[in-house]
């Protein structure tokens, strides 16, 4: 990795490979945001200005970053007409990833494939703008023959939408799901999280040559099973680990991929969004002292 600089738009950072074996010399873009925007502790702790109501918050968070993760899609089912509003009223330069439906995930419904369909209406209006469907699987999902089935008939449920998958539990990180995933040219998510036995590790593999995907959790180990979202997601990340992620995972990410995303889950006390802006600003200066 030679060097990286703005792209022009908030949170976004074009990174530039210089020329190998592989191919020319090219710029690789990334994209620096949050998972989820709409916290009202963040006006509390001053990422937005005192007062500020939910309706305003996309705006405003739009003056920060480029890509933003959806999370209230996980939560309930997405709906066209709500997500028709919110990209009308969102800044143009804003990107998009929205993450698949709880009950398809972690309350899987007898009658997901329904579920997938509407899930495919409700987040039609985000057109181009999606930059991914997040597959967020849970812990106790593991490589099992049925899980198996299960994700391949989910990811075939979801062709021709650019797709990323989340594992959490170790058992998926194996040759054979990279290679199927490749073959899909599904993105398989890097994660930063705290290292605990059982739990998918931190790689840098990139299946999808179109997308890389980070996601940075924090590393509360204490607070990580604790059952309080408060306690799991409280962490602030600091230079030193910024810098270190990025000296150790990036250059291989941006070699692979022609475009990628960094978003931060740490949301309490407005962390994420606070950690999220540093990081911008660390690829940034990699420009600085490298090159």
């Amino acid at each position: 990795m030679a060097n990286g600089t703005s792209g022009g738009a908030p949170g976004r950072v074009e990174i530039r490979c210089p020329a190998s074996a592989a191919g020319p010399e090219r710029v690789c873009p990334v994209y620096v945001g949050t998972c989820g925007y709409s916290y009202s502790e963040w006006v509390d702790s001053g990422f937005y200005p005192e007062g500020t109501k939910s309706a305003a918050m996309l705006g405003l968070y739009g003056r920060c970053f480029s890509v933003v993760e959806l999370n209230y899609t996980w939560y309930q089912m997405a709906r066209a007409e709500a997500l028709a509003r919110m990209v009308e009223g969102a800044p143009p330069h804003l990107l998009f990833a929205a993450k698949l439906t709880r009950t398809m995930t972690h309350e899987r419904d007898d009658n997901w494939r329904e579920q997938l369909v509407l899930y495919r209406q409700g987040i039609a209006p985000l057109g181009k703008r999606l930059v991914a469907v997040l597959i967020q699987l849970p812990p106790d999902f593991d490589r099992s023959l049925a899980n198996r089935g299960y994700l391949a008939a989910l990811l075939d449920g979801l062709e021709g939408l650019p797709v990323a998958v989340e594992f959490r539990h170790h058992s998926w990180a194996v040759d054979s799901v990279f290679a199927e995933l490749s073959r899909r040219r599904v993105s398989l998510v890097t994660v930063d999280a705290p290292d605990l036995p059982g739990l998918f590790p931190a790689l840098d593999v990139v299946t999808n040559p179109g997308l890389f995907y980070g996601r940075f959790h924090g590393r509360n180990r204490e607070g990580w099973r604790s059952g309080n979202m408060q306690k799991k997601f409280n962490y602030d990340y600091t230079d030193k680990e910024l810098r270190t992620w990025c000296a150790g995972h990036l250059p291989v990410m941006v070699a692979r991929a022609d475009r990628g995303i960094l978003v931060f889950n740490n949301h309490v006390r407005a962390q994420a969004p606070r950690n999220a802006a540093r990081l911008a600003a660390i690829l940034g200066e990699l420009g600085d002292g490298e090159g």
